[in-house]
């Protein structure tokens, strides 16, 4: 599938999105199925959360998404969340369910986030919402966000499902849209180079030439860059392991 993000087509980007969004979801679910209660009380591959804790904040960023498609269908501001704790409070209140309650949640938030987004009417796709820093986008890059979310927390629920599986149009836009936030000065400045897909980005200060070229996948250049691997798979020019990278 070719992901068309045409910012002159922001109902075929969302129609496009959606596919992808309910594909890597399905995924998810199936994962998620096959956890225990006991492995729902164990670490996931993000440290400080344990399974139950991953899986209880995708449901609710699919909550705190909705609100967002609420806001660019009605026109009425509706916030990602009500207060600036509203989002730790839900993942410590959930964290501790059965693994079927789990489940549940994930499956019906998913549900409605996708019965929101099939209200919106095309010219809606096009409205500016906020993130939670205040930073504005259009309303079907919201689908892009859920995207990353359902795809980046499937590998680290860490039940099988690892960077090697996410589909290559999401690596792909994906890396260019990673890349775009490493542009701070502690960021070293390296030429990515996918080897498996006509994609070249640059990361670091702007205007600062390249003094590494780090080659690989674009799905592990990508793991790279948004912290789920050390570099596996990666080549580093001059010869060495990858520069260190700061957290994304």
């Amino acid at each position: 599938m070719t992901i068309s993000f045409d910012a002159g087509d922001p109902a075929g980007a969302a129609a496009s999105l959606r596919e992808m969004v309910e594909a890597a979801t399905d995924l998810l679910l199936r994962s998620a199925e096959g956890v225990s209660d006991q492995q729902a009380r164990q670490p996931s591959l993000l440290p400080g959360w344990s399974r139950g804790h991953l899986l209880t904040h995708v449901a609710r960023n699919a909550d705190s998404l909705r609100n967002l498609l609420v806001w660019a269908r009605t026109g009425v501001e509706t916030p990602q969340y009500r207060h600036p704790d509203e989002r730790a409070e839900g993942i410590a209140a959930g964290a501790g369910r059965s693994a079927a309650e789990l489940l549940a949640d994930l499956a019906a938030s998913a549900a409605a986030l996708d019965a929101e987004a099939a209200r919106l009417p095309d010219t809606a796709w096009a409205a500016q919402v906020r993130k939670m820093n205040g930073d504005g986008h259009p309303a079907w890059y919201i689908l892009w966000r859920r995207l990353t979310e359902v795809e980046f927390h499937h590998v680290d629920l860490g039940v099988g499902y690892a960077a090697a599986d996410w589909p290559a149009p999401f690596a792909t836009y994906g890396l260019a849209q990673v890349a775009g936030d490493f542009t701070g000065p502690d960021s070293p400045a390296v030429l990515l180079q996918c080897s498996d897909a006509p994609v070249v980005v640059q990361i670091g200060p702007a205007g600062e030439q390249a003094v590494h070229t780090v080659t690989g996948p674009v799905r592990s250049l990508l793991a790279w860059l948004a912290g789920r691997s050390a570099g596996a798979g990666l080549t580093t020019e001059p010869p060495g392991p990858p520069p260190t990278l700061p957290a994304w």
